[in-house]
C-alpha cells in the first residue's frame, strides 16, 4: 500500500474502504465550496457512494492503472490526491486532487503532487504527466506552475460542471524534464 510523509504532521496514503465515511462527512460539510470546480459532489449524497468510488479506486489500483490518495492532516482526512487511470499504452498520468477549506494554502497538494509526480516517472515508467486545472481556478492552476509544469493550452468546454462548460488548461511534464529539474540544484 502506498504512504508517504509530506510534512511532520502530512501523510498521503491509498485510499481504502474504511476511509469512507470520514470522507463522506468531509465531503458533505464542504460540499457548497467543492461544487464550484468538482463535477461529482452532487452524486455523492451518502456514505455508500463514497465507498462505490473507494472500490473503484482500490480496483483500479489492483489492475496496476495507479491510485487515489487520502491527504492526513493531524490525524483527520483533509482531501484527496491521485491518478485518473494511468494511460500504460501512452505512459502517460493524470493527477487530480481536492482539499478542505482549512487545508488549502499551506503547500500541503503542491507536495503532495510532487510525490506523485516523482512516483510516476521513476516507479510507474510513465513518460509524461499531466495536470488539468479549470481556467478560472487559480489556486489548482496554481499546483502545476509551482512544479514547472508547461501549459499545453486550453481546452475549450472540457468539463460539463452542472449548468455550463468549463474550459481547462492542461499542464504537462515529461520524464526527461523532471529529472533535469530534480537534479540541477
Amino acid at each position: 500500500m502506498f504512504e508517504r510523509a509530506i510534512d511532520e504532521h502530512t501523510t498521503i496514503r491509498e485510499i481504502s474502504v474504511g476511509d469512507a465515511d470520514e470522507l463522506f462527512a468531509l465531503v458533505d460539510a464542504e460540499r457548497a465550496r467543492l461544487r464550484e470546480w468538482l463535477p461529482w459532489v452532487d452524486a455523492m449524497t451518502e456514505s455508500e457512494h463514497e465507498t462505490q468510488f473507494i472500490a473503484s479506486a482500490v480496483k483500479q489500483s489492483r489492475a496496476g492503472l495507479g491510485f487515489i490518495c487520502v491527504v492526513v492532516h493531524r490525524g483527520r482526512i483533509v482531501g484527496t490526491v491521485g491518478y485518473h487511470p494511468i494511460d500504460r499504452v501512452g505512459k502517460s498520468a493524470e493527477i487530480g486532487y481536492w482539499l478542505s477549506r482549512e487545508a488549502v494554502g499551506n503547500g500541503i497538494i503542491t507536495r503532495a503532487c510532487r510525490i506523485l509526480v516523482d512516483h510516476a516517472f521513476r516507479e510507474l515508467g510513465v513518460e509524461r504527466v499531466v495536470i488539468p486545472a479549470a481556467v478560472g481556478n487559480g489556486r489548482s492552476r496554481a499546483v502545476p506552475e509551482r512544479l514547472g509544469f508547461g501549459s499545453e493550452g486550453i481546452t475549450p468546454k472540457a468539463e460539463w460542471l452542472y449548468d455550463h462548460w468549463v474550459d481547462h488548461v492542461r499542464y504537462s511534464m515529461s520524464a526527461g524534464d523532471w529529472r533535469e529539474r530534480e537534479e540541477t540544484p
